[in-house]
């Protein structure tokens, strides 16, 4: 019997999940020996050191591709961009996450995460400011996973990142301080439906496996020329898809989308709106371009499928929402089927424009998703946030900043001209035309009207609308959340104005090694 020969592993290539899974780790330590007394700025600061120097270690790892560690991992172009791009996003959530102005507890997170809801204790601890810092370890490895996951260049390496960002997610979206039945209902519902999605994933590798002898992605494509795709094949290429589809929350596997956004921390919700659905979408370019470019007669009419499906619902289901977290739900689920649309636009050889503009509608979805959920942490009762629509009447005349900031990042979602929403639109669909999809373009006009319709009515409201008497009040955010705020508001400005150095960026990096 032979040696077994330890894979080779290019720690320079790795640095970015170094930094991440690193401070977790460094996390997690301080959670169990620091006093509790400093613990909130030392996690703060640990998790915001291994975002942000994941992100320059991406920046100096620009122009690399390598696959390393035993060929499981690929450093390239689209990892690169959306590694750094989930960094970004990640230093953001973690900034809502340590905002301590707002909720008179000083936090929105709930001081015990296992004390029962409702109970005697709890009801102490509602006023305590007593401050949950288990939440920053637990969204530095969700972020790990989400960075390790645009990254996988092998079946079950993505399987485990699935579930390294997952976990982490089922238990944030329980630790909402106010409305806790609610939190802890999201929570368990996306947890039981997660499970579901990840054993639709892993049966998929399991018969992919089978059909090919391989797991490695690369491996994979040489089978599918070689060998051709059988229908074993084609059956667990479905199931991976169905796996990927619901972490990208695209109907009709997003069932769980709008009661997990609602009940999830505000901040969470943000987090996970917009993180993950960069790693979702980074994970399904990879699989579907690397494993499966070759045979893309098995996947292509699915995806088109699934875009229709998920504009018309996130469109339609979005008119008649009358809460905002719950719209900007829909408004995410729309959004999904519009990235679907740039993905059928990249050719089965590798030309076409659809993964430049799908990883660039990725950068200005997430940047723009991560403010609107930021300013709806300002508006708020004595519950908490106040996110029923008619609450937000009036808003103009109470603070004239948060309806201009909300106005434009709606006009964002909604794709105005100026903004970064209408240069990523523009860039998906121009790719689904190019490839030929010009009805699946179509379709993502339409879709993009009627959404138009649930943004605007928010404008009207604030606008146009008198302000209840007893309406909620728009707290004054603290140094954090202003920072995020500040940030997303100029990237949605200059993406859309001036767009051309990140698509550049993108079209450079739209090149997968095997």
């Amino acid at each position: 019997m032979g040696a077994i020969e330890a894979p080779d592993l290019s720690y320079a290539a790795l640095a970015p999940l170094l930094f991440v899974f690193g401070a977790a780790c460094v996390g997690v330590l301080v959670e169990a020996f620091a006093p509790r007394s400093v613990r909130h700025p030392v996690q703060v600061a640990i998790a915001l050191v291994g975002t942000v120097g994941a992100l320059v270690a991406t920046l100096l790892l620009a122009g690399t591709e390598d696959v390393t560690a035993g060929g499981a991992l690929a450093v390239d172009g689209p990892a690169l961009f959306l590694q750094g791009t989930i960094a970004v996003l990640g230093a953001l959530s973690v900034l809502l996450f340590s905002e301590r102005a707002l909720d008179p507890a000083r936090s929105a997170f709930v001081a015990a995460a296992a004390v029962p809801a409702g109970s005697v204790r709890d009801r102490e601890l509602a006023t305590s400011e007593r401050v949950q810092t288990e939440v920053y370890p637990l969204a530095t490895f969700a972020i790990g996973g989400m960075m390790l996951f645009t990254a996988a260049n092998d079946l079950l390496i993505m399987f485990v990142a699935l579930e390294v960002l997952s976990l982490p997610l089922y238990l944030m979206c329980g630790l909402a301080r106010r409305r806790r039945l609610l939190s802890q209902e999201a929570a368990v519902k996306y947890f039981l439906l997660g499970a579901f999605a990840s054993a639709f994933f892993l049966y998929g590798l399991a018969l992919v496996y089978g059909a090919t002898g391989r797991v490695r992605l690369s491996d994979v494509r040489v089978a599918v020329v070689t060998e051709g795709g059988g229908a074993l094949m084609v059956l667990g290429l479905g199931l991976l898809v169905v796996g990927l589809m619901f972490k990208a929350s695209v109907a009709p596997f997003h069932s769980w989308t709008p009661d997990v956004y609602q009940g999830a921390p505000t901040a969470v919700t943000a987090f996970m709106a917009a993180a993950t659905k960069v790693a979702a979408f980074g994970a399904v370019l990879r699989l579907l371009y690397v494993a499966f470019g070759t045979a893309d007669w098995t996947w292509r009419p699915l995806v088109y499928a699934l875009a229709i499906a998920s504009m018309v619902v996130g469109a339609v289901l979005g008119l008649t929402q009358t809460d905002v977290k719950r719209m900007l739900a829909y408004s995410s689920i729309a959004h999904a089927g519009f990235l679907l649309t740039g993905v059928v636009g990249q050719g089965p050889d590798g030309t076409g424009y659809g993964l430049a503009a799908t990883m660039f509608y990725l950068v200005t979805y997430g940047l723009t998703t991560l403010g609107a959920f930021g300013l709806v942490t300002l508006v708020r009762d004595g519950d908490g946030e106040a996110t029923h629509l008619a609450q937000w009447a009036g808003l103009a005349q109470r603070s004239p900043l948060v309806a201009a900031l909300m106005t434009f990042f709606l006009l964002a979602l909604a794709g105005i001209p100026l903004t970064s929403g209408f240069t990523g639109k523009f860039a998906v669909f121009r790719a689904a035309i190019e490839a030929g999809a010009w009805p699946l373009a179509l379709v993502a006009l339409v879709a993009s009207a009627i959404a138009a319709f649930f943004y605007l009515r928010v404008v009207v409201l604030m606008y146009f609308s008198d302000p209840a008497p007893d309406g909620p009040t728009v707290g004054v955010p603290g140094m954090p959340t202003t920072i995020v705020l500040a940030v997303t508001a100029a990237a949605t400005l200059v993406l859309g104005v001036l767009p051309g150095a990140v698509l550049e960026l993108a079209e450079s990096a739209a090149v997968f090694v095997g």
